[in-house]
Parts: structure tokens; sequence; C-alpha cells
């Protein structure tokens, strides 16, 4: 800055708009700089820049630009109540965009996982204990296999109306779950293992072959994964642990034929 104030140049620069902006906006009245060279030459003062750092804010948040100047040449405003203003506006703005991104997301993630629902269909058909952090865990631990191809393939193609088809038969499974543990079934008995196979069944038919081994390693996570324990302890106390080892139970019977 010198004596004389900063140039029109300058002021584009540090501001990062163009010359020409910085001339409409003395054209309009908006922006008149302070004072000019005796060769005519435009010369910005400090308040000035000020005043242009208060137009590239409410610019920023869409205001036209006669709107700014009868907002800025309201002397009842204080330039600090001007920021307290635009942090505000800000900070309502951030908000939007993140919402927006997250429903952007959503549908990403959906698209993805081939599941063709909105978070509020997920949430009214899965219930409340659904999280959708547990569809990208799966892509990481299950992305690369067979199984999970094909079931990207089949669910694809589902609908809220399959997904609640599916979400009952699930429900009406654990409900026979819990039934048979609370009367005393064994895991190892010949009720429990067929359980067990429709358990298996409900995911060939649904998803993917669901061969004994993939069962096995379903069961596992049953028992070492606390969320997977957490979901069917809820249906009934030691579920989690009987329908591993029905499961268990369940392949050993069928790879011994």
């Amino acid at each position: 800055m010198t004596s004389e104030g900063h140039s029109v140049g300058a002021v584009a620069k540090i501001a990062r708009v163009t010359v020409r902006t910085l001339h409409h906006y003395d054209e309009i009245g908006l922006l008149s700089p302070a004072g000019r060279t005796r060769a005519g030459y435009r010369r910005y003062v400090d308040a000035d820049l000020d005043r242009l750092q208060q137009i590239l804010f409410y610019r920023e948040l869409g205001f036209p630009l006669e709107e700014i100047a009868a907002i800025l040449d309201d002397d009842s405003v204080s330039p600090s109540e001007h920021l307290r203003r635009q942090h505000r506006l800000l900070t309502d703005r951030i908000r939007h965009l993140q919402e927006l991104a997250t429903a952007v997301e959503h549908a990403m993630e959906a698209r993805r996982m081939g599941i063709q629902l909105t978070p509020e269909e997920k949430f009214e058909i899965f219930g409340e204990g659904y999280r959708e952090e547990w569809e990208q865990e799966a892509e990481q631990r299950w992305g690369d296999t067979e199984a999970w191809a094909e079931s990207q393939r089949r669910t694809g193609g589902y609908g809220k109306a399959d997904w609640q088809r599916i979400q009952a038969e699930m429900t009406e499974l654990n409900t026979r779950l819990a039934a048979a543990l609370t009367a005393g079934e064994p895991a190892g008995g010949t009720a429990a293992m067929d359980l067990a196979e429709a358990h298996r069944q409900h995911i060939c038919q649904n998803f993917y072959d669901c061969t004994f081994t993939i069962h096995r390693g379903l069961a596992g996570l049953y028992v070492s994964d606390r969320r997977w324990t957490t979901t069917y302890e809820e249906i009934a106390p030691g579920l989690a642990q009987w329908l591993h080892d029905a499961i268990l139970a369940n392949a050993d019977r069928h790879e011994a034929k």
C-alpha cells in the first residue's frame, strides 16, 4: 500500500476478482474508491477493501448487487453485525450442502449395493437398528467374491415390496428360531438343524448360493461380531450361540451324506 492507497490491479489481485468487476462496481455505485490519482486512476483505501469483502461475502451467498448495495448502505447496521449475519447465513448454507452431500452419498451407496431404497425406506423396512455403514463394511470384506457379485446382480432388481417380503420372511424365521430355543430344542437336534437349513435357504433364494462353507463363516460372525451377537440376543437370550451351533450341526449333517 502506498500513501495514495491500492491500485485497482492490486485490489483485483488481493480479492481474486477481475479489474473489470471492480470497474463495474464503481460504475453502479456499489464500491467507489475513496480517491484517485492526479491522472485519474482509482485508489482504494482499507475501508474500501473492507466493503469489498462484505460485497463478496454477500455475492457468494447469492444476493443480487442491488440488494447488497441497500444492505451495506444501511447505516443502522454495523460491520460486526454484517459479519454475524454472514456467519449465520454461511453456516446455514454449509448445513444445507452437507445434507445434499449426504443424500447424494445415500443414492450412490444404494445404487452400488443394488438397494433402490431411500434412507427412510431402509429405516422403515430394516428397523431402527439398521446402519448404512454395514453395507460399506460388507463390500470391503466380500466385494471381490463371486457371492457378492451374484448378490449385486440379484438385488439390483429388487424394489421396496421385495425387501419388505424378504424382511418379513426373516422376521418369521427369527420367531421360529427363538421359539425352538425357548422350547429347549438342542442345537444339534433335528428341529434346530432344519431351522438352520431354512436360514441357509433364505439366503440362497434371495441373495446368493450360500454353501455350507459360507454358512459356517456366517455362523462364526454371529458369535464373534458383537453387532451380530447383539442382534440375535435381543431376539432371545442365547440365540446367537444356539444358531451358531445349529448351523454347524446342519453343515456337518449334509456334508456327511
